[in-house]
């Protein structure tokens, strides 16, 4: 499962400097580059775009010399601006027509999905991936009562594009949701927030292996 050849599969770190204990993106990326992730997203909602461009810019050097997917979280503007290779839209954010029409064929457009309907429309709409959760209880986004693997399991038999589980994911309930169909598991905390942030990724990461 892939787009123009790259996989959607794995560990799929987002950067927040909200939930990173003061670490900064390029310290929160660097380790989790080094531990095996295969995707990358910058989501920082607190910083204006002219703020946030020297940002995205160093960790779309750092992901391009690591092989790795880099994804902005919400703008397409920005994503455009450092050459990403997509972008992450919410259930609030342009349509995903809107924001292929502006990015191309050639990059990738996830969804934030909480139910089958959600899902499959992202689906018909031409995303190439949707996120689904939470999938357990998350104090990093407010997204309704967690739906679990069980959840997942169904949206699985219904959705034939790559599916990034994420809520509350970390490395001791991981196996249950890759086990439920996840092709990625997407986290913030359990990495950003470790003690050995390297050593928590590489956990995770070799769960798929």
């Amino acid at each position: 499962m892939s787009v123009e050849g790259r996989i959607i599969r794995g560990l799929y770190l987002i950067s927040d400097t909200s939930f990173s204990l003061g670490r900064t993106h390029e310290e929160v990326v660097r380790a989790g580059i080094a531990g095996g992730a295969g995707v990358v997203q910058l989501r920082e909602k607190s910083l204006a775009p002219d703020m946030a461009l020297p940002i995205a810019l160093r960790l779309r050097e750092l992901t391009r010399d690591a092989g790795v997917i880099f994804i902005i979280n919400d703008s397409v503007e920005l994503a455009l601006a450092v050459g990403a290779d997509g972008v992450h839209l919410g259930q609030g954010d342009m349509p995903v027509s809107t924001a292929r029409g502006l990015l191309g064929a050639g990059r990738i457009i996830g969804v934030s999905t909480h139910s089958t309907s959600e899902a499959l429309a992202a689906q018909y709409n031409g995303a190439d991936y949707i996120g689904f959760g939470p999938m357990f209880e998350t104090a990093t986004k407010d997204a309704g009562k967690a739906k679990g693997p069980d959840a997942l399991r169904l949206i699985r038999e219904k959705v034939k594009i790559p599916i990034v589980a994420i809520g509350g994911i970390n490395a001791a309930n991981a196996v249950d949701v890759i086990s439920a169909g996840a092709d990625a598991v997407a986290v913030i905390s359990a990495v950003t927030a470790a003690d050995d942030m390297e050593s928590a990724a590489r956990e995770i990461a070799g769960l798929f292996k």
